[in-house]
């Protein structure tokens, strides 16, 4: 319970200081300060690290891939009022890995989830997924309703009409197993968030703490390792394994009022791909953020946090 939380280890050495500092750098950038906490998992057996900001109604925060923590700094700025809860997935940043080959991952996800929320000692949350994240929430929407008030979704996420995209394929290659050991160089990194969609943003510096803190998380910790292992136990040649993606049936069923935040330059499926999905939602809705990339609230921080604020502010 939130009483053990403080007496769970946490990691040591000079690479986690450095990752950390570089996190502080990136967080005191926006003005932000988050209080960092550990729990302890049983099923699957590991210890999370949870960042925290600000009081309110909570708000859990799921991330995908290339995130954690500090990823969401500048959306969470903007959200006053709310306790955003911000968890490093298994594997990444500063939490334990887990073995995603030991059961179906749709299961996983909501014993991961609800085992935070249990710990945290929260009942209900209103629960935001990005990219692969988003996978996260709609499960958890599923599997737990009563647990979930409402569900925002950024940038385009694992969907049957979607190719794995293309860095994603690398990754589970073999030479993903030499890329994820290579230190990563500013160069690199910029090209992939040009083909992110993060191309304006760039151009205009709007991404050079995000670059710093993201060099800085490639190369002292073993995130991308991780996941890694992960993309490997949730994809095939042909694409993703069932129980990933969703079928019709399941969107049919889903209680949880949901909206879509999408950049019309994000490469993760088009806008009429997600018009679709939305559209198979009981209660679901889209807001597309023009000439944003797959995080597009590095692009248009206010706005999306615009949409995202609204639409949390009403009564699930």
């Amino acid at each position: 319970m939130v009483s053990a939380i403080e007496t769970v280890s946490i990691p040591t050495g000079a690479a986690a200081e450095r990752y950390r500092t570089a996190e502080r750098t990136l967080w005191s950038s926006h003005g932000l300060e988050p209080v960092e906490r550990w729990i302890e998992l049983s099923n699957p057996r590991m210890r999370m690290r949870v960042m925290e900001i600000g009081s309110g109604n909570p708000v859990l925060l799921v991330p995908g891939t290339g995130g954690t923590g500090p990823y969401w700094a500048p959306l969470v700025r903007e959200l006053q009022g709310r306790r955003c809860v911000m968890i490093d997935r298994p594997g990444w940043g500063l939490s334990s890995p887990i073995d995603y080959t030991a059961d179906a991952y749709r299961s996983l996800v909501v014993r991961i989830l609800s085992g935070v929320l249990d710990e945290l000692e929260l009942d209900r949350v209103d629960i935001v997924g990005a990219s692969i994240g988003a996978i996260w929430a709609l499960r958890l929407a599923q599997a737990a309703p009563p647990r979930v008030g409402r569900v925002v979704l950024i940038g385009g996420s694992p969907n049957r009409e979607v190719e794995i995209p293309a860095f994603i394929r690398l990754l589970r290659s073999p030479i993903g197993a030499l890329l994820v050991r290579i230190p990563m160089k500013a160069g690199m990194l910029r090209k992939q968030l040009v083909a992110l969609g993060h191309g304006a943003a760039l151009d205009r510096g709007a991404m050079e703490d995000f670059i710093a803190w993201r060099l800085a998380f490639q190369r002292n910790t073993d995130s991308m390792r991780h996941e890694r292992d992960m993309v490997k136990a949730i994809t095939g040649p042909k694409g993703f394994k069932a129980g990933v993606t969703f079928e019709d049936g399941e969107l049919r069923e889903m209680d949880r009022p949901t909206l879509m935040v999408f950049g019309t330059a994000d490469p993760t499926g088009t806008a009429d791909i997600w018009r679709r999905f939305i559209a198979g939602l009981p209660h679901g809705e889209l807001r597309l953020i023009d000439d944003a990339g797959h995080i597009p609230w590095w692009d248009a921080p206010s706005e999306v946090a615009g949409h995202v604020d609204q639409f949390l502010g009403r009564p699930a």
